[in-house]
């Protein structure tokens, strides 16, 4: 998310979601009728296809890689408009390629289909104004490590596992190596990531639910286009104090492209071909991404403890939810 990051891209999730959310693959007798039909090619089981799965890989690893460079790339306006005018911009930038492209069609929606558009509206506001105030105090690697322990959330309280319940240990571990708790821990910059985590299993939660009752890329658009209503006074106040240069606008539309326009569609293709463990999954790289690009772009470096906090997460991650690589029965 993602950042997802900023995903954009993208809110706390129930205590007890189910294995297989409702009208989502898996639960076949769950699933609604979308209001123009599916674009996923399904057995008559209710399973995706082995191309199916294929392209949903490709999918998510695409979107990490474009999410964590849009998030960079956004981190470089930090000094030109702080952290909520470039999530003003990306909100904005988001809907205005977003909605035109898509048009969502607005009339003859049902209750529930504004109710999913306006959790992702809390969802994108939250989840990346929390997160991109992290990375400021934080630096990219460590507030998106800390941000992925909401998708490990999401595959935890999916199972009963004793072995996902030791992932859940380590990952806490890798949670303390990481920050190094001491006087001088940044108490608020992990409060922010961990609120991110919060917003990031939501949104993978919530998405799902979206790509099922939404045709197509309909979902998301009318989500950012909404997001984008209630951001459009707090960026008219925001810029009257920091003025927008050119230069920082260049900035906040790449972020809006790679961090939130990119992640959010892939995302809702992608979970709409394989199961949300398998997802998480491939969700585990999004902390080295980060880190990564933090060296690369933000010439952020990181210590050893860090690395070895980053190595627990993503490890912890990696076992708890690579039961979904297996086929469904």
């Amino acid at each position: 998310m993602s950042l997802l990051a900023a995903r954009g891209t993208m809110p706390a999730p129930s205590p007890t979601p189910p294995a297989h959310p409702a009208g989502l693959v898996g639960n076949p007798s769950a699933q609604s009728t979308p209001d123009r039909g599916s674009d996923i090619r399904v057995t008559t089981a209710g399973t995706p296809t082995t191309k199916d799965r294929a392209v949903g890989i490709g999918l998510m690893l695409g979107g990490t890689v474009s999410g964590q460079a849009g998030a960079a790339l956004g981190a470089t306006a930090f000094p030109l408009i702080g952290p909520v005018g470039v999530v003003a911009l990306r909100q904005l930038v988001t809907a205005a390629v977003l909605v035109p492209t898509v048009r969502p069609r607005i009339r003859g929606r049902s209750r529930e289909q504004w109710l999913l558009a306006l959790g992702l509206v809390a969802v994108f506001s939250v989840m990346n104004l929390s997160l991109y105030l992290a990375v400021e105090r934080l630096g990219l690697g460590l507030a998106v490590t800390i941000e992925f322990l909401g998708p490990l959330a999401v595959a935890i309280l999916g199972s009963r596992r004793r072995l996902d319940l030791a992932c859940a240990v380590l990952a806490g571990v890798g949670v303390v190596v990481l920050t190094n708790p001491g006087p001088t821990t940044d108490v608020v910059g992990i409060a922010l990531a961990l609120a991110a985590a919060a917003t990031w299993a939501a949104y993978i939660l919530l998405n799902r639910a979206v790509g099922q009752q939404f045709s197509g890329l309909d979902g998301p658009a009318l989500a950012s286009g909404l997001t984008a209503l209630a951001w459009l006074p707090v960026a008219a106040w925001w810029f009257t104090q920091h003025p927008l240069t050119w230069h920082a606008l260049a900035l906040g539309a790449g972020c809006a492209i790679l961090a939130s326009l990119v992640p959010y569609v892939v995302d809702v293709l992608a979970l709409r071909r394989v199961p949300a463990p398998m997802f998480g999954t491939f969700a585990s790289i999004n902390p080295v991404w980060a880190a990564l690009m933090g060296w690369l772009v933000l010439h952020q470096t990181l210590d050893v403890n860090e690395w070895v906090g980053i190595a627990l997460i993503v490890a912890s991650n990696a076992v708890v939810s690579a039961r979904g690589l297996r086929p469904q029965a």
